[in-house]
């Protein structure tokens, strides 16, 4: 098939088997709980939903690895997996001490 000059057919992407996609997600998890923990974060391209898929899979696997809670963003081009806010406890034990510029620490009052 001819293409007019300048213009290209986007490349076709076979997609992984099974035995790929778990593969992958057993390779990239302890890359990427690597990095986290180096940096905090990791971002790569995924720039299709099967990308994106795995990804998250990898970072689910992360976060059970780490015992920590992970996340991941997709914007169509690129996911970022991070960690995510520590749960807070359910009841506050003591009230947080703020101190003041003068000097003066006050009880932080909840809400």
């Amino acid at each position: 098939m001819a293409h007019p000059l300048g213009a290209q057919s986007a490349p076709r992407r076979t997609p992984l088997s099974a035995e790929e996609r778990a593969r992958g997600e057993v390779n990239f998890a302890s890359l990427v709980a690597e990095q986290l923990v180096a940096n905090g974060r990791f971002r790569v391209s995924a720039d299709t939903p099967e990308m994106v898929e795995l990804f998250q899979a990898v970072a689910r696997r992360v976060g059970e690895t780490l015992q920590r809670p992970v996340v991941s963003y997709a914007n169509g081009r690129y996911i970022v997996i991070t960690f995510g806010q520590e749960e807070s406890p359910a009841a506050p034990a003591e009230a947080p001490t703020l101190r003041t510029s003068s000097g003066i620490i006050k009880a932080a009052r909840p809400g």
